[in-house]
C-alpha cells in the first residue's frame, strides 16, 4: 500500500507521517517513508536518523539531467523498484523502519520544483511493495502535488486538517481532486485539544461530505520531540497513529 498524507502547510502533515511509520514498524511492517516535501528538511530527525539519506536526484544526476530528460518516456532506468534494490546512501534504515528523499532546494534562484515532481511521480509508479511493506508519502504542502501527477501512482490519500478554515477548505478542494482520479481520501483531525473542538471540527468536515478516520491530540511531547530533534514514537498522539493506520489496514 502506497499511501500519500497531504494538508495546508502548518497542518503538522510531516508528524502525522512519522507517528504513522513508527505506527507501522510497531506492527512489524516494514515501512517505506518517501519525503517528496522539497521544502522540509527535518523529516530525517523526526524518525530518529542522525542524518537524512543522499537525494533520489543525485542517484539520476541531478535537477538539470532530469530537466534534459524530461521529454523522455522514462528517467529511472529500471521498470519497477523494490526496497531490497535501493541501495546507500540513498535510503536510510533501521529496524523496518526506511528512509528516502526525492530532493531539496538549497539555495535562492534554484528554479521551480518540477523536476522533484517528475521523479516523485515515476519513483511511485515503478514501486513495488511485498505483501509486509508500506509506502507513506510525505507530500508538499497544497494541492500542486496533484497537478504534477504524483498521486495517480498511489492508493490512498490521507488528508491532514488542523482546526482552522483554510484547513478545512483546502480539504475541500483535495476531496475534488482525490474524486477526479479516482482515488479515495480519508481525513485526519491534528492538533486537537478538547472534545469540544473535535467535535465541531468534525461537524465542518461532515457538513463538506467529509469523515473523519482518527483525531491526532494536541500532545505536548510531540512538540518537546520536534523542538529538540528527537523521534515521535511515545505518547497520546502516537497511540492515536497507531489506531488509525489499524483502521486505514482494515479497510484498505
Amino acid at each position: 500500500m502506497k499511501i500519500s498524507v497531504c494538508g495546508k502547510g502548518g497542518s503538522g502533515k510531516s508528524t502525522v507521517v512519522s507517528l504513522l511509520a513508527y505506527a507501522g514498524q510497531a506492527r512489524g511492517l516494514k515501512t517505506l517513508v518517501v519525503d517528496s516535501d522539497e521544502s522540509n528538511s527535518g523529516l530525517f530527525r523526526m524518525l530518529g536518523f542522525s542524518e537524512p539519506p543522499a537525494p533520489l536526484m543525485a542517484l539520476v544526476g541531478g535537477k538539470e539531467s532530469i530537466k534534459e530528460k524530461m521529454s523522455q518516456s522514462s528517467i529511472l532506468s529500471t521498470s519497477e523498484i523494490t526496497l531490497k534494490q535501493i541501495s546507500s546512501p540513498y535510503i536510510k534504515k533501521r529496524n523496518g523502519l526506511c528512509l528516502i528523499s526525492i530532493g531539496k532546494i538549497h539555495q535562492a534562484l534554484e528554479g521551480c520544483a518540477c523536476p522533484m515532481g517528475v521523479l516523485s511521480r515515476e519513483f511511485l509508479k515503478k514501486l513495488r511493495l511485498e505483501n509486509n511493506e508500506i509506502a507513506i508519502v510525505d507530500m508538499e504542502a497544497g494541492i500542486e502535488h496533484f497537478g504534477r501527477g504524483i498521486d495517480a501512482c498511489i492508493d490512498i490519500v490521507l488528508m491532514v486538517v488542523e482546526p482552522s478554515f483554510e484547513s478545512i477548505a483546502l480539504a475541500e478542494k483535495i476531496k475534488s481532486l482525490a474524486s477526479s482520479i479516482r482515488k479515495n481520501l480519508w481525513v485526519i483531525a491534528n492538533k486537537i485539544d478538547s472534545e469540544n473542538l473535535s467535535r465541531k471540527l468534525k461537524d465542518e468536515l461532515l457538513k463538506r461530505g467529509m469523515d473523519t478516520i482518527g483525531m491526532v491530540p494536541n500532545d505536548s511531547r510531540v512538540f518537546e520531540a520536534c523542538l529538540e530533534g528527537h523521534a515521535l514514537n511515545q505518547g497520546e498522539a502516537y497511540g492515536s497513529a497507531a489506531d488509525i493506520l489499524n483502521f486505514i489496514l482494515s479497510n484498505r
